[in-house]
């Protein structure tokens, strides 16, 4: 009977399990438990990689032996790259070593390093002996021909490790989505870079371009055909997606001005990047170390008045501003150098959670002017602002570079006031500056009311500046060779020209919230004995305990 019984329950749960296996194969379902549903791809994601017809494989390089921290995003990683690939078995991925093979690990690290993948050295504990290790964390997505670098670790700055793990997995999604944008579809939005308009030397930009060449046909688009015939310029401009207009320092004549509203009344995105007041640092490494700054009028004050925003001839001091460096002296045959709080620099910190600004690294400023927004039917957004600490100068004035780096503020004193917007996004149907006005030349299919589109005025054209290196090759945008900080410039202009030209959305990715559960380091040092004790001992305690009670039942059971 009980053989029988024994039997009946076998083929009972055979059967049961035959059955779950075949509905299995036709009702798949993956479930996240996580209560901020970090694992959950979102509609955008899924629209995207749904389309993926051919395998695309990511290498991740996050494989070895590491600190908490790093696992915890290697973790992440690969938890959720497993999502991408259950959505859609053509998303491949493998975990790596590059740095395994020690015979090639010298020149896997220079070929890394070469191809933009800057690794972070860490502290590696084993069995009590401390080491340094170098780890790269990034990931490669390649298609084809075609590839895509996938940055795993933010370098947020004076951030601690758990909020860099934190906020880079919460930007996990968007990175890993926007590489298999990049190898799976064909470029197709194309950008105008104006020229002949005193603008920013292509050296100076290279690094911002280059960047944006990985997803955009970028092509350079001179003004000043607009002489010879402006009808042409316009529909020639047209064929463009986004203009980008790099620190001008020529007026801007009618024509032109009227060929940039007309590109905006038809649906084409900008993105200003513009001084008004001519200030910068090399005018100040003089003798005197004093400059006179005064306002330089570009002719485009009316222009944007009419969409809503006006850029002040002046210049915003904030006390929350970026390090310089200066030498003071000797020290033997060694230059001394010290480093001071530049108030012309301000150090802006995003406070706001639009998905251009949201978690990136603060943006350093040079010169910057105040922005005011003016009251009409346009959407702003301050994407950027000074601290509560900053005060605007007026011009034109005088500058001293040892007199602002001397200059003593007492904390005391200091009221917060009202922030100062330096980046502003305006989104809506703009009305022309011609409108009721004679217009400089006649045109076919003049607007006075514009097709809806979006622009982002940023008040300082040396925001898109690279430096150069000793061989005067451009350097990464945002990197100061001098303090040897990497500030947030480059993420926040890529960031703006995506949002600028996305039309999957792909960019409010950007947004996801994600907390981690990460250890409370400071509660385990304080209870470490406790804690040790607990670790070690409870374990003990609880194998002793079914050991006695299984030795128990045991003796009863054969005592009878």
């Amino acid at each position: 009977m009980k053989k029988q019984k024994n039997i009946k329950s076998f083929l009972g749960i055979a059967i049961g399990l035959i059955v779950l296996n075949i509905v299995g194969n036709y009702f798949f379902h993956r479930f996240d438990l996580t209560s901020d549903k970090r694992y959950t791809l979102s509609e955008t994601t899924k629209a995207i990689v749904g389309k993926v017809d051919e395998p695309v494989f990511i290498e991740v390089y996050l494989e070895g032996n590491f600190p908490a921290e790093i696992r915890k995003l290697q973790t992440e990683s690969k938890q959720l790259l497993e999502e991408f690939n259950a959505y859609n078995s053509n998303i491949n991925f493998i975990f790596i070593d590059p740095l395994a093979d020690e015979n090639v690990a010298v020149q896997m690290a220079e070929q890394l390093f070469a191809n933009g993948m800057k690794p972070i050295n860490i502290s590696v504990n084993d069995k009590g002996k401390q080491s340094q290790e170098m780890v790269f964390p990034w990931a490669v997505a390649t298609q084809g021909d075609k590839n895509a670098k996938i940055q795993l670790l933010k370098n947020a700055m004076a951030a601690s490790t758990e909020d860099k793990i934190t906020s880079s997995v919460q930007h996990l999604e968007y990175a890993i989505t926007e590489a298999i944008v990049k190898v799976t579809t064909e470029k197709s939005k194309k950008i105008a870079v104006i020229k002949g308009i005193g603008e920013l030397n292509d050296v100076y930009i290279a690094d911002f371009l280059r960047t944006l060449k990985d997803r955009y046909f970028i092509a350079q688009f001179t003004l000043d055909s607009v002489a010879v015939n402006p009808q042409k310029t316009l529909k020639e401009l047209q064929g463009y997606d986004l203009a980008i207009i790099a620190k001008p320092t020529k007026p801007f004549n009618e024509k032109q001005i009227q060929v940039l509203d007309q590109f905006v009344m038809n649906g084409g995105k900008s993105l200003w990047m513009l001084d008004q007041v001519q200030a910068d640092m090399d005018s100040l490494y003089n003798p005197a170390g004093e400059m006179l700054v005064y306002g330089k009028d570009q002719t485009l004050g009316e222009m944007l008045f009419k969409y809503g925003i006006r850029v002040n001839f002046d210049l915003v001091k904030d006390e929350i501003g970026s390090p310089i460096k200066l030498a003071v002296g000797q020290q033997g045959s060694e230059t001394v150098y010290e480093t001071f709080n530049w108030k012309f620099a301000p150090y802006v910190i995003s406070e706001s959670n639009h998905p251009i600004v949201k978690n990136i690294d603060a943006v350093k400023f040079d010169f910057a002017n105040s922005i005011d927004t003016l009251k009409n039917n346009i959407k702003k957004t301050v994407l950027l602002a000074s601290s509560p600490y900053a005060t605007k100068v007026g011009t034109p004035s005088i500058v001293s570079l040892s007199a602002t780096i001397q200059e003593k503020t007492d904390p005391n004193q200091l009221k917060p006031k009202q922030t100062i917007p330096l980046a502003v996004l305006l989104e809506g149907n703009f009305t022309s500056v011609y409108k009721n006005r004679v217009v400089p030349f006649k045109t076919d299919h003049y607007l006075t009311e514009g097709k809806s589109t979006k622009m982002i005025v940023i008040s300082d054209g040396d925001v898109v500046k690279n430096q150069l290196d000793q061989e005067y090759q451009p350097m990464e945008l945002g990197y100061d060779k001098w303090t040897n900080t990497l500030y947030g410039n480059k993420e926040f202009l890529i960031n703006a020209v995506n949002y600028l030209l996305d039309d999957n959305g792909l960019i409010n990715l950007r947004t996801k919230e994600v907390k981690l559960p990460l250890l409370d380091k400071e509660k385990v040092y304080a209870n470490y004995n406790y804690i040790r004790s607990v670790i070690v001992a409870l374990p003990l305690l609880v194998l002793i305990f079914f050991g006695i009670v299984f030795i128990y039942l045991r003796k009863k059971k054969y005592t009878k």
